[in-house]
């Protein structure tokens, strides 16, 4: 599996000694070698890599990663850019158009969101190819909720965006007045319709960054 080496590693080290971790450890092991599990090993915690705690800005929450060939790459909700555009991430850019006015861009890699500060976790964060869910349980939620509690305790502004019902589960450990909680139905095909058009995460997001004397969120991902 990859590692952490930048300023996450500190407050994340104590995870790395629990029971639960080593089990995990011991059994996402077993799994790369006897199944082909998503993303590759190396990119299991791209997530960390590409955001360092120490520049989040903004925090959108996702389940688990993308089960399908070449998809996942340690991003929620993102695509390596040779890949096609999932439908949960065709909805993201249509409320980004509508909201902010962006293109829609031909590609689905968002590692320019995760470069500004925007930490693009998902809850879990391996999974079977071709079975959604599969890995959930193993203890990769008490590893990202320790992430997720040591964002709450940043003594900063940030923004936490959570769609659909497990993101918005972790609504309770987000405890600090000077975050803004944004809550919304999943962007997928089959709940978009029921509150996720129409949020306008992106501007709200952008609007609260300004308030506190924040650098905005180019949003704009471009053609490749």
């Amino acid at each position: 599996m990859g590692a952490i080496s930048n300023d996450w590693l500190e407050p994340l080290s104590g995870e790395f000694k629990q029971p639960y971790y080593k089990h995990l450890y011991e059994t996402i092991k077993k799994e790369y070698q006897t199944r082909v599990i998503y993303p590759d090993a190396d990119d299991i915690f791209n997530a960390f890599s590409f955001t360092p705690l120490n520049r989040v800005k903004v925090v959108i929450l996702g389940q688990d990663p993308y089960h399908g060939r070449g998809q996942a790459h340690g991003l929620c909700f993102s695509v390596k850019p040779d890949v096609g555009i999932p439908p949960s991430l065709v909805n993201i850019y249509q409320e980004l158009h509508d909201d902010l006015g962006c293109y829609i861009p031909n590609n689905g890699y968002l590692k320019k969101w995760a470069d500004q500060g925007v930490l693009l976790l998902n809850t879990v964060l391996t999974v079977r190819a071709h079975q959604p869910n599969s890995h959930r349980g193993l203890g990769w939620e008490e590893f990202t909720d320790a992430a997720i509690r040591i964002l709450n305790s940043q003594d900063r502004p940030m923004v936490f965006i959570l769609w659909g019902r497990p993101a918005q589960a972790k609504r309770e450990m987000l405890t600090h007045p000077g975050h803004l909680i944004l809550e919304a139905s999943h962007p997928s095909p089959y709940s978009a319709s029921r509150g996720f058009f129409g949020s306008r995460p992106f501007s709200r997001t952008n609007a609260f960054l300004r308030e506190h004397g924040l650098e905005e969120i180019d949003w704009q991902i471009e053609n490749c």
